[in-house]
């Protein structure tokens, strides 16, 4: 069946297109598998929620009418105000918010960080535009420009709440504007496109404009919400949308609420790293498999202005693919924070190919937190994030981190086990560290299923024909220095303690592995990983047994009276503008100049790469790097491989070019002086 939904319809009629709905829910309502739900031109101030979902043979899809501008949308048009000396109140009956009231509901969460204020779901925009929640009536009064918002000449436009048992009352300063003309809207609704029940399979959701929800914070140990998302389903397909203004998170692939519910906040009686870990097996207890969750598609959308994450997501994001999306201004006006920020904040994103987009002007850009093993993050362009490009925390891996373009001051952090880089442009610094204190899991390959625990100490990292571009102008000590895990702020001795949790970082290069061992060090387990080159299978037990047997007393593994950091690999990178090298790397390039040259243009709103001096790169040319020379991550004795399980075969370019017989490092195959240009428009 092919419904429609018009502004001129009517829930009466049957929803064709001669007859069709008024509303998008009562289309939602009515469809089964198979049926394909047509909305027209409009504003749809309305919570879609699908009673149904489709199968893999027939989904449901939902997709705005060709050429015509859909808009769903979690606010209401406010005109009924009145002036309180320079600024304008509203007295709103609290029944008009039905059983949730975003503006009484505090922004609450596990890993939520405290201050000396609270914020509400609830949010003010005049002419569309995201206003600033202020702690007191005065502060909307005389409001004072934020000293850390992206957009600091509008964090003046304020607004403050009271709620009582009846009314809620909105003060805001609108800086001259009138809000009797109908250009201000509130915060209403919860939720964009939201299933309310978990289990809505095969959905397709394109084209619309969906914004203004009044989101909660989350965390991966909570109900995960998002403007849109899938509610711990199977098989969405999210694409050319644009998601904007929701209170925390965007698009969500993360899980529900039965398998724990902030308990670390709310219970105070363990830590919230083992509530977590309790999360994941009460999880995999109760149906967390590729059958039931997961396998999403995230495309072509455009996603800004969330206060949180443009796309977040714990275990429900497993085996899904997250490509060509534009994601920009995460975090833009940095009222709150924690540890779940980023343009995507991933929790074990198993099997996950995040590819082709352009994320920029966040707090970070891709934060891959627990469980990031056979994840692939390729074909990215990111800069502006204030933290870095790319995190991985706690995940041992392996994960692979391949043709990126990583312009951010700080390009790539990890307190993880097996990452490797390859083939990336990268002109910011690395940030290394290890977890003692925390063990996550890993997994039987290509799968959900728990193989065991572990910590962290650091290592079996690999770099294989990555550019390290350092500034020309870098004053910089070329000396490494420790900086605060979050925020990135160096760190004064008196300032480190045991809970600092500091990371060592050095100006751009791989040299912040240097007191990490080399291939040529002996550990028993380095020949093993030598051996798997020419092997299909991880090595045997008896195979580690005689290895150790070769080298007595030398421990092959990471213990608790062996935290020393496992072997790592790095060969034959180029590095410009006296960028350092790892002190023991093979093949390694170093130049007092560069053959790269780059401009982030914001006027015209393109990345310019720029090869001014190819021969740098094309006399650097080296063996295509496949799975056979990247081996297998150590603690979990999986292969570097693609998701599906398949080698790895680096034979082309960014762009999908041949590699010939040898690589030119970097992302591109460079032949001569070219001029790259990634728009962001």
């Amino acid at each position: 069946m092919n419904y429609h939904v018009k502004k001129t319809g009517s829930n009466l009629n049957s929803g064709t297109e001669k007859e069709p709905f008024l509303t998008i829910g009562k289309a939602a309502y009515v469809a089964k598998p198979g049926d394909i739900i047509t909305i027209h031109e409009g504003i749809y101030r309305e919570w879609v929620s699908p009673k149904s979902g489709g199968t893999s043979a027939q989904r449901i899809i939902y997709e705005a009418a060709e050429g015509e501008n859909v808009i769903i949308t979690g606010a209401e048009v406010i005109t009924e105000w009145e002036r309180d000396g320079e600024i304008w109140k509203t007295i709103i009956e609290n029944k008009f918010f039905g059983d949730f009231n975003p503006f009484a509901e505090a922004i609450f969460g596990d890993w939520l960080f405290k201050t000396d204020r609270v914020f509400h779901l609830g949010d003010v925009y005049l002419n569309g535009h995201s206003m600033y929640e202020a702690a007191s009536m005065d502060a909307v009064r005389n409001p004072k420009k934020s000293e850390t918002s992206l957009e600091a000449e509008f964090s003046v436009y304020a607004w403050y709440a009271d709620v009582d048992d009846y009314n809620t009352t909105i003060y805001a300063n609108f800086q001259g504007e009138d809000p009797t003309k109908g250009n201000v809207e509130i915060n209403v609704r919860r939720f964009c496109f939201w299933p309310e029940n978990p289990g809505r399979n095969y959905i397709t959701v394109r084209g619309f404009t969906m914004k203004q929800a009044a989101t909660q914070w989350a965390p991966p140990t909570a109900l995960q919400e998002g403007l849109i998302g899938p509610h711990w389903s199977k098989g969405w397909i999210i694409e050319n949308n644009i998601i904007s203004d929701s209170r925390c998170s965007g698009i969500s692939l993360g899980k529900e609420e039965s398998t724990g519910q902030n308990e670390w906040s709310t219970i105070h009686t363990k830590m919230g790293h083992q509530r977590e870990q309790e999360v994941i097996f009460r999880a995999v207890n109760n149906g967390w498999n590729k059958d039931n969750i997961g396998s999403h598609v995230v495309r072509n959308n455009l996603i800004y202005n969330c206060g949180q994450a443009g796309i977040v997501g714990h275990m429900g994001c497993v085996f899904s693919l997250i490509e060509n999306n534009h994601i920009h201004h995460i975090r833009h006006k940095r009222e709150f924070e924690g540890a779940e920020v980023g343009g995507i904040k991933l929790h074990a994103a198993i099997d996950t190919i995040i590819k082709n987009n352009v994320i920029h002007d966040s707090f970070r850009g891709v934060w891959l937190d627990w469980q990031a093993q056979g994840t692939r993050v390729c074909n990215n362009v990111m800069f502006g994030n204030d933290s870095e490009d790319i995190l991985v925390e706690v995940s041992h891996g392996p994960t692979m981190i391949d043709h990126n373009i990583l312009l951010s001051g700080h390009a790539f952090k990890t307190l993880s086990h097996s990452c490797a880089l390859v083939h990336n442009l990268l002109a910011g610094t690395i940030s290394i560290g290890n977890e003692l204190n925390r063990h996550t899991p890993y997994h039987v390959p290509h799968s959900t299923s728990i193989a065991g625990m572990t910590r962290f100490t650091g290592g079996d990292d690999r770099y294989y024909n990555n550019i390290f571009l350092r500034e020309k102008d870098d004053k910089r000590s070329d000396e490494p220095y420790l900086e605060a895990f979050f925020g990135n702020n160096i760190l004064k001795p008196e300032e480190i303690t045991p809970f600092t949790n500091p990371v060592l970082t050095y100006p751009v290069g791989t040299a912040v592995y240097n007191n990490c061992p080399g291939p040529d060090d002996v550990k028993p387990w380095d020949k093993i990983q030598r051996r798997l080159a020419s092997s299909s299978q991880p090595p045997k037990a008896q195979e580690k047994e005689d290895d150790n047997k070769e080298e007595e007393g030398k421990p092959a593994y990471a213990s608790l009276s062996n935290p020393d950091p496992l072997a790592v690999y790095i060969e034959n990178n180029v590095y410009f503008n006296r960028a350092l090298a790892y002190k023991k790397e093979k093949g390694s390039k170093l130049y007092e100049n560069s053959g790269i040259e780059y401009e982030i243009n914001r006027e015209a709103k393109m990345v310019i790469i720029d090869i001014t001096n190819p021969e740098m790169l094309m006399e650097n040319a080296s063996d295509i790097i496949t799975t056979n020379i990247l081996g297998y991550g150590f603690q979990t004795e999986q292969f570097f491989e693609k998701p599906d399980g398949t080698p790895y075969c680096f034979d082309t370019d960014f762009f999908g070019n041949s590699r010939g017989k040898e690589a030119v490092p970097g992302p591109f195959q460079v032949t001569g002086k070219q001029k790259f240009e990634f728009s962001f428009k």
